[in-house]
């Protein structure tokens, strides 16, 4: 990482030492401060960062989301009235996917719906439910809670899509991807295209 320029000379640091110290305790006084506010800075940059990826990355997938409403065959029943993403939790790609629900819409008519539930008794019928990572341990009451119902379970834990989420996001070479698990999907009686097939990595 780049140096942070030296202090300016002319930056004057108060000191409390007796008067026939003071050019070393001013020094060492300045020296002291400028390391810790080097630091101060280094560290606030790097989560300054870390958050931006973070947001970026649940902009990006939020994208995704919605290119899955196109590739994705829901049974009959659940392609009547809005089309109903459950979100567990607090995440930051709640707020992108209610920003993306505000001028999109499935299959040319459907309003999509965006609701964040808070425990996994209350998810009922919809089409999409989102687990963030903070509710990843709670996979496998997910799963018996979801059961046979044709909902689409998106993920973004490393493992999930082996535990049997139907579509799981990773990083992969510094990129953002999504495994698929065929059989899973399958199980909920949802048909996936050969176009999203390709780009997925199938598992």
């Amino acid at each position: 990482m780049q140096e942070l320029a030296d202090v300016p000379e002319n930056v004057k640091i108060q000191t409390f030492y007796p008067m026939d110290e003071h050019i070393f305790a001013c020094l060492s006084k300045k020296q002291y401060n400028y390391r810790s506010m080097k630091r101060s800075l280094v560290i606030l940059l790097f989560l300054l960062i870390q958050i931006a990826g973070y947001s970026q990355t649940h902009k990006f997938q939020s994208v995704f989301i919605y290119s899955f409403t196109r590739y994705i065959q829901w049974p009959d029943a659940y392609n009547q009235g809005d089309f109903e993403i459950l979100v567990l939790g607090d995440t930051p790609i709640l707020d992108e996917l209610k920003n993306m629900a505000q001028t999109k819409k499935v299959n040319g008519d459907r309003t999509i719906k965006v609701t964040k539930i808070n425990n996994v008794n209350d998810i009922k019928k919809c089409n999409i439910l989102y687990v963030p990572s903070n509710k990843s341990s709670q996979i496998d009451n997910i799963l018996t809670k979801v059961n046979a119902l044709s909902i689409l379970i998106v993920t973004e834990e490393p493992g999930l899509g082996v535990k049997g989420s139907n579509i799981n996001f990773i990083v992969k070479d510094g990129k953002l991807a999504f495994e698929l698990n065929q059989a899973a999907i399958t199980k909920k009686n949802l048909r996936i295209s050969n176009e999203l097939s390709r780009l997925a990595i199938m598992i």
